[in-house]
């Protein structure tokens, strides 16, 4: 079998939508990457503190992407189809379970910050500087569920576009409002962390009404109302409950771990939390090729699956599998390319810079086992219908295999941060087994419309 399929059809959907996809979500992450870099200018402790807020936030977005995942699982298969309607209610479903979500964690950030955070780093001045950061951020959390719910669904129709033109507002604003309130120029007050929450509330309030005018206003494909968006209509409740939970579950768990994995650098010096903030953003950005490749490829193999065209799974799956290892080897250079000019950026210490420098050099190396492993099981066995598996290889090797070990390596071994943190990156290589095996079985392919 050709390992490049001849098929224009292919490469129009996948390359079309990643492009759209990624561009979105560089722009969203120069977001974080500008609140990184200007709170790292103005304090190394403010710097480390909204980035530990930040990834209790995380969380919900893993949270959030499953939710929206089981969305665009049934939704595609729908619009192979054709079918409009079932989407509309589909949305109607998660976006419960968004609003649920989304509230949970207003909860958490605004009357139990200093709690959560004291299980990610025991630092007292990180941990003020959060804190501080988290109660103005507990409304976006809201926020961010509806408006990414909505966005992550519309993929499922192939409509990406709109995303984009958020991240782009929401980029400008951000800069804008960080500028003049982290520093206190042009005569606003200096507020430092709090100034770049305040940034980040408007700015996701400003994507919110974007994404909700564009649905009511400009969609053509869908066509959902916001009586359609916040119904309580039941009708594929069932269907939806039993797609969208496995990848709402593996969401949690990825955003879980990260969680434990940063508790774990957290708790062995102030200088690990601020390398692997560094290295973490620089990292989404050189990789967002790699990492959007899932969901361009969950909607082109699950939409196949709705046309009923099972006879252009398995060159589309061979063909997809070589250009996620592409993406991998390209990212990964890059990444390592850039490393030195990215941390020349930062005010910190030379012990954070030789940590962030190890850890990027690391990452350039799972990034490419990332690069299949991720889109493999996210994307084409997603796509395909089964919602379990990723969960399963997720749970099995990143609490029973990565984390265990990078807790030994960093409480009972003593070993320096930087081989704590490739333990903690080594499922990304490992998980490769597993997803390769799976994947070529094609025992995956499921139709799960009515």
């Amino acid at each position: 079998m050709r390992l490049f399929v001849r098929d224009k059809k292919l490469y129009s959907s996948f390359f079309s939508l990643l492009f759209v996809i990624s561009l979105q979500q560089l722009i969203s992450l120069g977001v974080g990457m500008v609140d990184n870099i200007m709170l790292g200018v103005y304090s190394e402790q403010a710097m480390s503190g909204a980035a530990l807020a930040n990834q209790i936030q995380f969380l919900l977005q893993m949270v959030v992407a499953g939710i929206a995942g089981g969305i665009s699982v049934l939704g595609a298969q729908y619009w192979g189809k054709g079918e409009a309607e079932p989407i509309r209610k589909i949305i109607g479903v998660g976006m419960k379970f968004a609003l649920a979500a989304g509230f949970v964690f207003f909860i958490i950030s605004f009357f139990f910050p200093a709690q959560a955070l004291r299980l990610l780093t025991n630092d007292d001045g990180v941990i003020a500087q959060g804190v501080r950061y988290m109660r103005i951020m507990s409304v976006t959390n809201i926020i961010f569920a509806v408006s990414n719910t909505l966005v992550m669904s519309l993929r499922s129709v192939e409509t990406a576009f709109i995303g984009t033109v958020m991240a782009a507002v929401t980029m400008v604003l951000n800069i804008i409002v960080n500028y003049l309130l982290i520093y206190g120029n042009f005569g606003f007050p200096e507020l430092g962390v709090e100034g770049a929450a305040i940034a980040t509330l408007i700015s996701w309030t400003a994507e919110l009404v974007i994404i909700l005018v564009y649905m009511r206003f400009f969609d053509k494909k869908i066509k959902a109302t916001l009586r359609d968006i916040f119904s309580f209509d039941t009708s594929y409740l069932r269907d939806y409950i039993k797609t969208a939970m496995p990848v709402i579950l593996a969401g949690s768990v990825w955003g879980f771990a990260q969680a434990a994995q940063t508790s774990i650098l957290g708790h062995m010096s102030g200088e690990a939390i601020a390398a692997n903030a560094i290295a973490s953003v620089v990292y989404q950005v050189t990789a967002v090729l790699s990492l959007c490749a899932a969901s361009a490829a969950a909607v082109v193999i699950g939409k196949t699956v709705g046309e009923n065209r099972l006879d252009l799974i398995k060159p589309y799956t061979v063909t997809l599998q070589v250009l996620f290892i592409l993406l991998g080897i390209f990212s990964g250079a890059v990444l390592f390319l850039v490393k030195d000019l990215v941390i020349g950026i930062y005010a910190v210490s030379e012990e954070t810079r030789r940590l962030a420098l190890g850890f990027m050099v690391i990452l350039s190396i799972t990034v490419i086992g990332t690069s299949y492993e991720y889109p493999v099981a996210g994307g084409i066995i997603q796509g395909g219908g089964d919602t379990k598996f990723a969960f399963i290889v997720d749970l099995i090797f990143l609490y029973g295999f990565a984390i265990p070990l990078a807790a030994l390596s960093a409480f009972v071994w003593n070993l320096p941060p930087l081989w704590t943190f490739f333990f903690l990156k080594s499922d990304q290589l490992v998980k490769c087994i597993p997803n390769a095996i799976r994947v070529n079985r094609y025992k995956w392919i499921r139709q799960l419309t009515r």
